[in-house]
């Protein structure tokens, strides 16, 4: 009896372990898992191996079932928290009024700090002063000035020199300077944006400038707008600015009074080419025929014959003298006429010619001056001197 139970025993042994071991098996295929170890093989045996080798077996696959099965919850933990985070992540309102805004005291963690974004840095090389304006206080202020930077720019030299100058302790004192003077404030980036090499000059050498004008009689009034018209006779030395009164007053032979009224009415002639004014004089003694007395004349009412282009003051002065027959009197008596238009004046010529009322001799009826030929708009020129319409005057142009 002993017997038989000792037998049956260990075939119900034998018999659970089979059952776990086929349920194991069959747990493991259910699961998914990864790629098998090489390390692991399976076996399906054919037919019903012997015992010892049967426990062995499921042995085996318990072994490799178990920790499969480890793996699987592990990887099933995790892949189900990170759906349960990203549908939170999905769930959750952004509260943008929750959120408060950072002030300036606030500290920030190192985190913050690398993932802050910095202003980019300043170019080391660049063919625009734009590039340089958001880092120069200098450049900034001359804007806000009114001084066309991409004009400087284009100057050798005077980009760099800008962006060197401190706005407070060299640019700042000489536009004080300037007002000293007597240059308006709305005319400050004028005088910049003509001489910007004022900002590097020293400032004693500047008073003695304007301190020489003065000395020489010239009004503080027109020493400023003198400065506003032409800056750059800031640039040139006491000694130089007095030659250049010397030269105007030798060749002009005209007197101390009349030759700072020329050089009021044109400051650039101080800081300007002398070699202009001495073709130009010479030019209408012996070519224009023009006498010295004329001459003299002639520059005191119309100071720009001295820098005029010789081409345009010839080609004005041979039509009106040898076309119109207009004398050498009549020309001196209205010399705004040598610095008018050359186009303007052939055509009203050529106009009155066509409605024969070309009558330049003051004695004569229907004497047309040259002030009236010239200085009238195209409206008044028609209507009081031609006495056509202007759709006529325009038609006429068409013609030329």
């Amino acid at each position: 009896m002993s017997s038989k139970m000792a037998g049956s025993s260990c075939v119900t042994r034998t018999l659970l372990l089979a059952f776990k071991s086929r349920t194991q098996v069959r747990l493991c295929c259910t699961f998914p898992t990864r790629l098998a170890s090489p390390s692991y093989t399976t076996w399906t045996p054919s037919r019903p191996p012997p015992g010892h080798i049967w426990t062995q077996q499921t042995r085996s696959y318990s072994h490799v079932t178990a920790r499969r099965q480890a793996d699987y919850l592990a990887t099933t933990d995790v892949h189900q928290l990170t759906l349960i985070e990203d549908a939170g992540q999905q769930n959750t309102s952004l509260d943008l009024d929750a959120v408060s805004a950072p002030r300036a005291l606030d500290e920030i963690s190192d985190e913050e700090a690398v993932n802050m974004l910095l202003p980019p840095p300043i170019p080391p090389t660049s063919t625009s002063l734009q590039d340089y304006v958001d880092h120069s206080e200098t450049l900034t202020k001359l804007v806000q000035m009114g001084v066309p930077l991409w004009k400087l720019q284009q100057r050798p030299h005077v980009g760099s020199m800008l962006l060197r100058l401190d706005f407070h302790t060299q640019v700042a004192p000489r536009l004080l300077f300037l007002k000293e003077t007597g240059v308006e404030d709305s005319l400050l980036g004028q005088v910049v944006s003509l001489n910007p090499f004022i900002l590097t000059e020293d400032l004693d050498n500047l008073r003695a400038r304007v301190h020489y004008l003065r000395s020489k009689k010239f009004p503080a009034g027109e020493v400023a707008s003198m400065v506003s018209r032409a800056p750059y006779l800031l640039n040139f030395s006491v000694k130089r600015l007095d030659n250049r009164l010397g030269f105007y007053q030798q060749h002009l032979g005209l007197s101390a009074a009349h030759t700072r009224q020329i050089l009021a009415r044109l400051p650039k002639l101080l800081c300007g080419s002398l070699e202009p004014v001495k073709e130009n004089l010479k030019v209408c003694e012996l070519e224009l025929g023009f006498k010295t007395k004329e001459i003299q004349h002639i520059v005191l009412v119309v100071p720009k014959v001295l820098t005029a282009n010789k081409k345009k003051l010839t080609q004005i002065f041979h039509f009106v003298h040898n076309t119109m027959k207009v004398p050498h009197h009549l020309i001196v008596k209205f010399p705004q006429v040598l610095n008018s238009k050359f186009l303007r004046i052939r055509e009203r010529h050529l106009f009155l010619q066509y409605l024969g009322k070309d009558q330049y001799d003051p004695a004569q009826p229907n004497y047309v001056s040259l002030q009236n030929l010239v200085s009238l708009r195209d409206q008044s020129f028609c209507t009081e001197v031609a006495q056509a319409t202007l759709e006529d005057f325009g038609l006429f142009q068409k013609t030329l």
